[in-house]
């Protein structure tokens, strides 16, 4: 009896290149996605002001401070007293020559619109003033569930 040498059949011969087809599909959705995502991510904030829950360290005044205060209606006070802009400018000249490193507490009401409020930082800063603190209500404290 003769043995005869039996063919085996080859399988597939293993594949040297990549698909990138697949992988170029996925990209490009995942890119679609980011692009589309990306304005959501970098949305404005919501911001509830001006109350701030503040360590007791932070709330101890500085040295050297002057308050101004801005109300509802838009009224400037130096210290509990009214005055108009013209005056806190040379108040916060004044301020300023005496000591540049003073420090200027603002208390702003939450009415008051954002553009006015930077006025203030703008007249505070053409003083000579850097240092400026916003002051704001404690929060309350969280109600339990």
């Amino acid at each position: 009896m003769s043995f005869g040498r039996l063919e085996r059949p080859t399988g597939d011969k293993p594949m040297s290149e990549i698909n990138v087809t697949p992988l170029v599909d996925v990209m490009l959705v995942l890119l679609v996605i980011f692009i589309i995502a990306a304005p959501f991510m970098a949305s404005r904030l919501a911001l509830e002001l001006p109350r701030a829950d503040t360590p007791a360290a932070a709330q101890a005044a500085p040295d050297a401070f002057v308050a101004v205060s801005l109300d509802a209606q838009g009224q400037l006070h130096w210290n509990d007293e009214p005055l108009d802009t013209d005056a806190l400018r040379q108040r916060l000249q004044d301020a300023a020559q005496r000591n540049p490193a003073t420090e200027l507490q603002l208390r702003a009401d939450a009415s008051v619109p954002y553009g006015r409020v930077v006025q203030l930082i703008g007249l505070a800063q053409t003083a000579g003033l850097s240092r400026i603190g916003f002051v704001a209500d404690a929060a309350p404290p969280p109600t339990g569930r």
